[in-house]
This record gives structure tokens, sequence and C-alpha cells, in this order.
């Protein structure tokens, strides 16, 4: 092995831990940013296509199976990154190597599925959710839909390559490919919708292109980079052995993933059916629900930063837990839980002291407003123990402890939050804001025992 492999994997057992984690943290909570910014800028271009509200109505509808094809790209890319991680500190570069090929298998084999549901349900799942009346949403979002899922390879690939170079301690090369694919995408959005120069007016349509165009790129950067860049181990299939001990080692961690970003899409859906179940009038319940969209897309400006942090400290914890270092394990868990208890703190003071300018952003009106202003406020109080929970869920992955994860994210998202919210739009809309603070707490408090259980019985054991 070259001196150039060891200072690459070793450093997260070896480097000064704080400078460390900032330098493998910072670069994924950029382009994490760059991605939250995204998602706000291809809304405000739907916006102003045709009347505005068909394209953005049918591109929502589609969102639970786009955030399903995200989940399994997400949620396998951590179980292989976790495994990759604790393989290197164990030494182990030969099966690290085996395991980052056996993730991309996994990809093309999960891309596959997702071609097939492009291909056979996605039209009658748009119609199922827009009502078989709105022809032209139902056109808008089969357009959308089927376009990413069918040309998904590219974002399969993207996301496991970007995850086996994170494992090895470098976070440049993914930082780059996530910037590649995400500025890509925001450029191309008003040139393929709207039919700017020589790119045709394609619409909805436009918004699909530009976003696979944009993992497309990114994948192709990464392919470069293993290619001709130096790593702990060769991207390469000699010798490659599939193994199903391997898969499973991959899932235990990467389902937890899965179930993380699947969740989302079931808590979204089964808040607004609560709003519509809530005894407010109508016209309360859609302004509440268009309220919670707008807080769905802001939210992500503070929490991604969080998830970019987790993407910094999940292979030092995983290498450290591998190499069995109890002491710089626990000490990257709290240097963690310090930082996303800063960025949450950061965030809950602007929710609450400047909520009607964040919500000028989106040129609401008054009505929206007033409402907002006090469903941000009251919303953000989850900011604070939601930094714990999620920095234990990370620390659960990284040590592959997956059931942990995965019961932690359930309970976050819907074992307590939906009947606490649902218990509470009893009384009223705005009680129900609180519904999300008191889950997460009590998220929290269940977090802190699981990680006192996992000290006492496994980290104890460790080394020093």
């Amino acid at each position: 092995m070259s001196n150039t492999k060891i200072t690459s994997a070793e450093r997260m057992g070896k480097a000064p831990l704080l400078p460390l984690i900032f330098k493998m943290s910072l670069p994924a909570m950029f382009s994490m940013l760059i991605q939250a910014l995204y998602n706000v800028v291809d809304s405000v271009f739907l916006g102003h296509y045709g009347d505005g509200s068909e394209a953005l109505t049918a591109v929502s509808l589609a969102y639970p199976l786009q955030l399903l094809l995200i989940a399994f790209t997400v949620g396998t890319g951590v179980g292989v990154n976790s495994l990759i991680a604790r393989k290197l500190g164990e030494g182990d570069n030969k099966k690290a190597q085996n395991v980052a090929m056996t993730g991309i298998i996994l990809g093309v084999a999960t891309w596959i599925v997702f071609a097939l549901i492009g291909i056979f349900a996605s039209k009658p799942f748009i119609t199922f959710m827009a009502g078989s009346e709105n022809e032209l949403i139902i056109k808008y979002g089969y357009d959308y839909i089927f376009i990413v899922l069918v040309f998904s390879l590219g974002a399969f690939i993207q996301v496991m390559i970007e995850k086996c170079i994170q494992a090895q301690g470098n976070m440049i090369f993914p930082m780059i490919s996530h910037l590649i694919g995400a500025i890509s995408n925001i450029i191309l959005d008003p040139l393929f919708i709207f039919g700017v120069g020589p790119f045709p007016e394609l619409g909805v349509k436009g918004a699909a292109v530009a976003t696979v165009l944009g993992q497309w790129f990114g994948m192709f950067f990464v392919i470069g980079v293993v290619t001709f860049k130096k790593f702990a181990f060769k991207f390469s299939f000699k010798g490659f052995k599939l193994s199903l001990g391997t898969i499973k080692d991959i899932y235990n961690v990467g389902l937890s993933g899965i179930v993380m970003q699947s969740i989302g899409a079931i808590l979204l859906s089964g808040i607004n059916l609560i709003i519509n179940m809530s005894p407010a009038t109508a016209d309360v319940n859609t302004a509440a629900q268009t309220v919670y969209g707008l807080y769905f897309k802001i939210q992500s400006f503070i929490f991604m930063p969080v998830f970019g942090l987790n993407q910094g400290l999940s292979p030092i914890m995983g290498y450290n837990y591998g190499s069995k270092n109890r002491e710089r394990l626990l000490k990257t868990l709290k240097y963690g839980l310090i930082i996303a208890f800063l960025i949450m703190l950061m965030g809950t003071v602007l929710f609450h002291s400047i909520p009607a300018q964040i919500l000028s952003i989106f040129d609401a009106e008054q009505e929206l407003v007033d409402m907002g202003v006090l469903a941000l406020r009251r919303l953000s109080l989850c900011f604070l123990p939601a930094s714990i929970g999620v920095i234990f869920t990370s620390l659960f992955q990284a040590v592959g402890k997956g059931f942990r994860s995965l019961a932690m994210s359930v309970l976050r998202q819907l074992v307590l939050i939906l009947p606490i919210a649902f218990f509470l739009s009893k009384i009223s809309i705005d009680v129900m804001w609180y519904a999300f603070p008191i889950a997460e707490i009590g998220a929290t408090v269940i977090a802190i025992l699981f990680f006192i259980d996992l000290n006492k019985k496994d980290f104890s054991k460790l080394g020093k």
C-alpha cells in the first residue's frame, strides 16, 4: 500500500479531530445548502410556467415517488459508506473494495426497479393522487416523473461512488460532484422549461430533463475521479465476488437510511391529511397546507447543513469504531453534538426573529404571512432537540446499529408526531404545530437512552 493511500484512510484515526471534522463536513454542508437552494429555485421557475399552479401541483403529486428514489440511492449509499469505513478501520482494504463494487451492482439493480416503476406504475399513481378529472395535472405529473425515474441511473451511480469516496475521508470530490449536478440543474431549468435560445420549450418535462442531466454530469465526474485518482483501493471488478453476507451488512445500516428518507413522504402526506380532517374551514385548511409546504422548503436550509455534518462525522466514527478507539469515537460524537446544536440554535433565532421576511421570499399573501409567522415560530421549536436526535442517528448508522437508527427515524416522523398532530389539530391548526417539537423531544429522550445502553454494552468493550 502506498503512503498516499495510508494517509487518506488513516487520518480519520490520527489527524487533529476538530479540524478533521470541519475539513470533512464543510464541503458536504456547502453542497447540501446548494441543493436546498435548488429546491426553492426549481419551484420558482415552475411557478412561472403557464398558470403556475397546475405545474407545481403536478410535481408535488409526483414527489413521493421521487423521494422514494432518493431514499434508495442515499440509503443504500449510507450502508456502503458505513461498511467501507469500518473495513478500512480494521485494515481490510480488499474487503472494502468488495463492498464498493457490491454497492455499484446494487445501484444498477435498484435503478432497473425504478425504471420499471416509471414505465408501468407512474401514470396510475399520478391519476390516483390527482383524480381522473384533472387531465392536465395528470399529464404534467406523468411527464415529469417518467423522465426522472426511467433515466435515474446517473443518480444511483453518482451517489454510490460519492459515498465510497467519502468513506475514505475525501469529501472534496463528492462535494464537487454534488455541485456539478445541482448548479447545472439550476442553469438548465429555465433553458429547458421556457425554451431559451436554441433550447426547446419543454415545460414540466424540461424540469425533469434538467434534473436528470445534472445527475449524469455528476456521475461522469466521479467516474473520472476514481479512474485517474489513487484511493485506498481500486474501483475494479477484478477478483470481485458477490456475497449475500456483504449485501446483508450494507442493508443492515442502509435500510434505516432508506426508511428515514421514505417516511418523509408519509409524514408530508399524513400532515396534509390531518389538516384536511381538522374542524377549521376549508380556506383555513388550504392556507395551513400551503404554510406547511413553504416551511418544508425553508427548513431544509437549517437541516441540510446538519445532514452535511453527518456525512463528515459518519466515516470518522465508523473508522474509529472499527479500529476500537473509544476515546476518539466519543470525542467525535461530542463535537458533532455541539456543532449541530449551534446550527439549529441559529435557525431557531432566525425563524423567531424574521419569520415574515422569510415568507416574503415566496411573495405570500397577507393571510398566509399571518398564519405562517405563528407556524414558523412554533415549528422551529423542534430544531434544538432535533439536533441531538439527528447526530445520535448518525452515530448508530456509523457503528452498524441500523435498527436503532431506523427506530429513531420512525419515532420522530411517524409514531410520535402523527398521533400528536391529529390530537392537537382537533383543538386548532395553530396548536397542531406544537406536535413537531413535542415529538422531537420525545425522540431525543429515547435516543439518549439508546446511547447510554450502547455505551455500556458495546463501546465500553473497545480499546482506549
